[in-house]
């Protein structure tokens, strides 16, 4: 994901459109930087009272399993018909992280299958 312009630059862009009355397509000329990005930032602003770059986070959850022993009771019980789509159902977790998660349970038959199901060469 790229950086969020500077606050600084945001504070300026604002002010130029709203105490100088430049247009927003001037703006974004004079700036160097997209009308839509300016239109984003004042409805931030219209929204929230600031201009302020959201935090970088990734959407979703984490993607880690907390119960470990929920985990293995699952990974013993559904071994053989065990399927990406349930797995990430039912433990809210990415393809990569349910296969790491089952080599690092020593389930080495069931990892390799699993692996090959989700990362095919």
């Amino acid at each position: 994901m790229p950086k969020p312009y500077s606050y600084d630059l945001r504070q300026k862009v604002i002010q130029a459109i709203e105490l100088d009355g430049l247009k927003k397509s001037e703006a974004s000329l004079v700036f160097n930087i997209s009308r839509n990005t300016i239109d984003l930032w004042l409805k931030r602003q219209a929204e929230t009272g600031d201009f302020q770059a959201l935090p970088n986070q990734p959407p979703g959850n984490n993607h880690k399993i907390s119960d470990w022993e929920k985990f293995r009771e699952f990974a013993s019980s559904h071994g053989d018909i065990a399927t990406d789509t349930k797995l990430r159902t039912t433990f809210q977790s990415t393809n990569h992280a349910v296969a790491a998660i089952y080599s690092r349970l020593v389930l080495t038959p069931l990892a390799t299958a699993i692996q090959t199901l989700l990362f095919p060469l």
